[in-house]
């Protein structure tokens, strides 16, 4: 049985310049009146005509793209400043203006220099290819085959780099919404650390071993960023069975020198807390302490708290007394008043 036979693929097909085409032009159509001479008309056409087109519609695209840069521009200058329009404010900076809300200048650049390149690179594609086109049509090809031909290909690249363009999308939606920037310390689920390069397609991290992770911005479902605003430090005392208002006092005094320690007051954004026991366990008694922080100053914050806390607890004396309570033997079931040791009720025990 025969194969049907193909369909030609679509070509861009050449149409030579006639004298109805001539009529249509004003200069064309007054050497034809003038001279009464077809081909000279047609002459004029091609030489002065179409490349006075195709030089116009040149012009015009570089026009086009000029204006569209320099107000692509103008928006990134005024990205990187305080007052920014809210569609370029991260969604954190749209509810209030807040300590919570704080943004560094370089970042808010870095990110809006970004999103300018990409602006950019988008409307130098569309409008030169679209002059391109323009330019083609003045040399009288037909666009029809070759637009359909364009069609086709679109589509056959579309459907085999989906996973491209969801790239390249959530990229993109992650630089408008500045879920992270550059040494910010993420958590994208498979991959923890600090980011170092952010790109339209790939994200960047370097993991606490030093390992380099290439992370798919289409494959990234959540982003957790420790870098952002504010930070809580929490920590957990184990007390013992000392009392627990005289340690929650000796630990307020601690937290509260250290944040009014000069070397340490920009750190805070509030008073530390010691928010009292936070559970009982068979050891004792667990006191927690809280303290609101910048994203920078969290881990130096919480080493430094710690260290005060328990040098607070020795010079107080109460870390000998945890250590006591721990080491003295507790019964499970506490002896019967009036009851005998069990070695004297035991058979053949020790008298």
């Amino acid at each position: 049985m025969l194969a049907p036979p193909s369909s030609p693929a679509p070509t861009a097909e050449f149409t030579a310049p006639t004298v109805d085409d001539c009529k249509t032009d004003w200069l064309c159509h007054k050497v034809l009146d003038l001279t009464n001479n077809p081909n000279l008309a047609l002459s004029s056409y091609v030489v002065i005509v179409k490349p006075v087109r195709i030089l116009a519609i040149i012009l015009v695209a570089f026009l086009i793209r000029w204006l569209l840069h320099r107000t692509i521009r103008r928006l990134t200058l005024t990205g990187s400043r305080a007052a920014v329009p809210a569609l370029l404010k991260p969604l954190r900076e749209r509810v209030k203006d807040t300590p919570d809300g704080q943004f560094v200048p370089e970042r808010r650049r870095q990110r809006a220099e970004a999103i300018g390149s990409v602006l950019s690179s988008l409307v130098t594609a569309v409008v030169f290819g679209t002059a391109a086109l323009l330019v083609i049509s003045e040399l009288g090809f037909d666009l029809a085959p070759l637009l359909t031909g364009a069609g086709i290909l679109g589509v056959a690249l579309g459907f085999g780099a989906q996973s491209l363009v969801k790239d390249l999308i959530a990229g993109l939606f992650m630089l408008l919404e500045d879920q992270y920037g550059v040494g910010d310390s993420v958590d994208l689920g498979d991959a923890t650390g600090v980011v170092e390069t952010v790109g339209l397609r790939v994200t960047t991290v370097r993991d606490a071993r030093g390992v380099l992770w290439y992370v798919r911005n289409g494959e990234i479902v959540r982003v957790g960023n420790k870098s952002q605003g504010w930070a809580m430090v929490v920590i957990d005392l184990p007390i013992g069975f000392v009392s627990s208002e005289q340690a929650e006092s000796v630990l307020r005094e601690a937290a509260v020198a250290l944040a009014d320690d000069p070397q340490h007051a920009t750190e805070f954004l509030e008073p530390p807390e010691v928010v009292g026991v936070e559970q009982l366990t068979v050891d004792g008694a667990v006191i927690r302490t809280i303290a609101k922080t910048t994203a920078d100053g969290q881990a130096v914050v919480q080493r430094e708290l710690r260290r005060r806390l328990v040098d607070a607890l020795e010079e107080s004396g109460l870390a000998q007394q945890i250590a006591a309570s721990r080491l003295a033997p507790r019964s499970a079931v506490p002896p019967r008043a009036g009851a005998a040791p069990e070695s004297d009720t035991r058979p053949g025990g020790a008298t």
